[in-house]
């Protein structure tokens, strides 16, 4: 027995997914506000590192490049949500260097200048290809190349938790959030045939998946004290 879905059903579907990514992801924007109230506190960026920030403008700005008309088509809900994305990155950048001693002021500034200048390389570079499929291909390889290195990042706190039998390190709504805004856009991927989108996602869900798993199998090994979560980089 084939069952068929008109295409209004498949678009209904695709467009709740993408908008409940939108949401979802929202909770990974927000995560480090913790950690920047204490910069700002105290006025220092200590043993903080501000490179997982820029490396995830990067991703925004690449990610959200990749949804507009220029390049892929019905893809508007992966241009907002990953602009909104770099809004909160570059936020969280320009007060890192107003907090951050006179050495790492300069360095942030200069890898930011790059970021911007290596995106600016990617935007008018992709824009100067005439056939459109090789655009879409160039563009969508980056985006799911920086995406997956992205969802591939908290390997090491996952290292960590294992090493430790603690989830100390691993903040639970920060692993759940990330997998049900992997999730989401993976079927956002599904539904508009997207592999670009759907295939990083689907790593990120299957992530998302190892780190609930371990977060429930080491909760009751680890202490009940609040921590403040590390420095991610998220899109």
């Amino acid at each position: 027995m084939t069952v068929s879905v008109s295409p209004q059903t498949f678009e209904a579907l695709k467009q709740a997914a993408g908008i409940a990514g939108n949401i979802f992801a929202f909770g990974l924007f927000v995560s480090p506000i913790p950690t920047f109230r204490r910069i700002i506190r105290n006025r220092s960026t200590e043993q903080f590192s501000g490179i997982p920030y820029v490396y995830a403008l990067l991703n925004c700005l690449i990610c959200a490049w990749y949804g507009c008309p220029y390049i892929s088509y019905d893809n508007l809900l992966v241009t907002t949500v990953n602009s909104v994305g770099a809004v909160f990155q570059l936020t969280y950048i320009i007060i890192y260097i107003t907090c951050a001693d006179k050495r790492k002021k300069v360095n942030m500034s200069l890898i930011l200048l790059g970021v911007f200048g290596i995106f600016a390389i990617i935007a008018i570079g992709s824009l100067q290809i005439a056939d459109l499929e090789l655009r879409h291909l160039i563009i969508g390889f980056l985006s799911c190349a920086t995406l997956i290195s992205m969802f591939a990042s908290p390997l090491s706190v996952m290292n960590l938790v294992i090493r430790t039998k603690s989830v100390e390190f691993m903040p639970f709504y920060l692993s759940l959030s990330t997998f049900l805004m992997s999730t989401s856009f993976m079927l956002y991927g599904v539904f508009n045939f997207d592999l670009f989108i759907y295939v990083p996602n689907g790593i990120g869900t299957l992530l998302g998946i190892a780190q609930l798993v371990l977060y429930f199998y080491y909760n009751d090994k680890s202490k009940q004290e609040h921590k403040e979560p590390l420095i991610e980089s998220i899109a």
